[in-house]
C-alpha cells in the first residue's frame, strides 16, 4: 500500500514507481507502514487536497477501485439537483423503494409522502436509502436513466474509474477510487444545499398524519466545535467498510479530505482527527495554498 506525500515532499519521493491501481472489491489486504512524520491512518484508501491550487498534501492507495456505499449518495443529490425537478413536488415511497440488495430497514414506510426536498436531505444528511431510492425513481426516465446520469456526470467530473449502478450505494458494484472521489466532493461542493443539507446536525420530518420523524446526521463530527465542516458524507456497506468524505477548513486550509474502507466503526473519525492535527502542526512545512 503507497502511502506519499506530494508537493513539498515530491522530490523526497520522486524515486518511488507509481503503485499500480487495486481493483474491486477491496484494497485492504496491504498495511506498510507509514513514511515519516505522515499520520497513520486506519483507512485503506486516503487522499487529503488543498482546494486553493489543488495540492496533494497526503495519499495512500488513492487509484485503487473499491466500493464505495452511501458516498454515492452525493452523485445522487447531484443528478437530482442538476434534473432542475421541482423540489417541491411530492414523492410516495413505494415497495419497489425497499432494499432488495441489503434488506436494511427503513423509518419511510410505504405510502410515506415527503417532498422531493425533503428525500433529498434525508438522503444527505442521515444516509436514509430508501429517500435515495426514490429520488432516482421519480427521475423522469425512472431507476435506470438515473444510474445512467450518474456516470454520465462521473464521467463530465473526470471520475474515470467510476461506476453507478443504483442510487444508494447499496450495491458494492458502486465502485470508485479516492481520487474521483475528491472530484465528486469538489463539485459537490457547488451546490449550496448540499453543503447546507450534508452538514446539518439534525431534522425532523412531518408525516401526513402530523407525526414526526426525527434525523440525525450520520458523521458525528459535523456536531464538533473542534471542526469547520463545508461538507459531509458518510458510507458503509461491508464490502465498501467505513467511508468518510469531508470538505472542511483546516489551519486556515480548505481541504478535502477522503477516507475509504477504514477497519472498525470509530476509526474513520480516528483517522480524519488525525489529519486534523497533522495538518495543524505542520501547516508550516506543508505547500502554501
Amino acid at each position: 500500500m503507497k502511502t506519499l506525500l506530494l508537493a513539498a515532499l515530491v522530490a523526497a519521493l520522486s524515486g518511488l514507481p507509481p503503485a499500480l491501481a487495486q481493483t474491486h472489491p477491496s484494497a485492504r489486504s496491504a498495511h506498510a507502514a507509514p513514511k515519516a512524520g505522515l499520520p497513520s491512518l486506519k483507512s485503506a484508501s486516503a487522499l487529503v487536497i488543498d482546494q486553493n491550487g489543488n495540492r496533494i498534501l497526503y495519499a495512500k492507495n488513492e487509484d485503487a477501485v473499491v466500493p464505495i456505499a452511501s458516498i454515492t449518495k452525493l452523485m445522487t443529490a447531484v443528478v437530482v439537483l442538476d434534473s432542475a425537478s421541482p423540489l417541491d413536488e411530492t414523492i410516495v415511497i413505494t415497495d419497489a423503494d425497499l432494499d432488495d440488495i441489503k434488506h436494511t430497514r427503513s423509518r419511510l414506510r410505504v405510502g410515506t409522502v415527503l417532498t422531493r426536498n425533503e428525500l433529498l436531505r434525508l438522503a444527505l444528511m442521515a444516509s436514509e436509502n430508501r429517500a435515495a431510492a426514490a429520488l432516482a425513481r421519480a427521475h423522469l426516465g425512472g431507476t435506470r436513466e438515473f444510474a445512467a446520469a450518474m456516470n454520465r456526470k462521473a464521467s463530465d467530473l473526470g471520475m474515470l474509474h467510476t461506476r453507478y449502478v443504483d442510487s444508494t450505494g447499496l450495491s458494492s458494484d458502486n465502485v470508485s477510487t479516492a481520487q474521483d472521489l475528491s472530484r465528486l466532493v469538489g463539485a459537490a461542493y457547488s451546490y449550496p444545499l448540499i453543503r447546507e443539507y450534508t452538514t446539518s446536525q439534525s431534522y425532523a420530518v412531518t408525516l401526513e398524519n402530523g407525526r414526526l420523524l426525527h434525523y440525525n446526521n450520520s458523521n458525528r463530527l459535523v456536531g464538533s466545535s473542534l471542526w469547520d465542516i463545508g461538507l459531509s458524507k458518510t458510507g458503509f456497506i461491508n464490502e465498501a467498510g467505513r467511508c468518510l468524505v469531508m470538505q472542511s477548513r483546516i489551519a486556515s486550509r480548505e481541504v478535502v479530505i477522503v477516507l475509504l474502507d477504514s477497519w472498525g466503526k470509530l476509526t474513520r473519525i480516528g483517522d480524519a482527527n488525525r489529519i486534523k492535527k497533522w495538518i495543524e502542526t505542520r501547516a508550516a512545512q506543508l505547500p502554501e495554498s
